[in-house]
């Protein structure tokens, strides 16, 4: 069971890298008719929706090793798969990016400089923001995923909704963080496009890990904390075994 759990990591990882990263490279610049920002923060927002409801009971369909690290911080996940959890995630995500960059290279005019959905800081960053700015975003939104997460799926909130309301979060973080770092608060997301583009986007990646991974265990931690429950049943993503 537990290898079934990996590979629906891997191919949910997969999902959300191609299909959110591939709506940035593919479709939010196509002349005319491109789907913008608000277009790219939906569809990585669906990419989760649609996963958790074919593999939540799977896996959790966690997707993500901030995700990961902090439900563990938050005791709804056993420390003992946190490892081999993240290294399915990044083989999903790394393959879809490679996937992606075959398929994309196929449209004229296809060039690496343009980012290739890499996330970044300074001048690698859509609007140029710092390497401050860069981090204390990536932290706070990572944080507050994943407190939504954990309140979504604790066993006392509306049954069902969970998938939304995470898919929903995921969303608005896009449409509030992209013009900073592309947004990735998915560590995993970030690696794959990075291997890609190489250069400067694997010199600024470890940002994309610290500072994700931190925010995911602060967000469990502190719902942990807050919730009357330390360890209640889950429902929806996420479980806790």
């Amino acid at each position: 069971m537990s290898t079934k759990k990996y590979v629906a990591e891997a191919v949910g990882t997969f999902w959300l890298t191609f299909a959110g990263c591939g709506s940035a490279v593919i479709a939010a610049g196509f002349p005319n008719v491109g789907i913008g920002l608000l277009g790219v923060s939906l569809a990585f927002g669906l990419s989760v929706v649609t996963m958790a409801y074919a593999i939540g009971h799977i896996s959790g369909c966690h997707l993500n090793p901030a995700v990961t690290v902090g439900l563990a911080f938050g005791g709804r996940f056993p420390g003992g798969q946190v490892v081999p959890y993240i290294v399915a995630q990044v083989v999903g995500a790394i393959v879809a990016a490679g996937l992606l960059y075959v398929i994309a290279r196929g449209a004229p005019g296809f060039d690496l400089s343009g980012g290739f959905a890499a996330n970044g800081y300074g001048a690698h960053s859509p609007g140029k923001y710092d390497l401050v700015s860069a981090f204390l975003t990536e932290v706070v939104m990572t944080m507050m995923f994943l407190f939504i997460i954990m309140g979504a799926t604790h066993g006392k909130a509306p049954v069902g909704f969970a998938p939304l309301a995470i898919g929903l979060a995921l969303c608005l973080i896009h449409l509030v963080s992209i013009p900073v770092t592309n947004t990735s608060v998915n560590p995993a997301r970030s690696t794959g496009p990075a291997l890609v583009v190489g250069g400067w986007a694997l010199g600024q990646l470890w940002l994309f890990w610290v500072a994700p991974l931190i925010g995911g265990a602060l967000g469990g931690g502190i719902y942990r904390w807050l919730s009357e429950d330390e360890r209640p049943a889950v429902t929806g993503t996420a479980p806790a075994a």
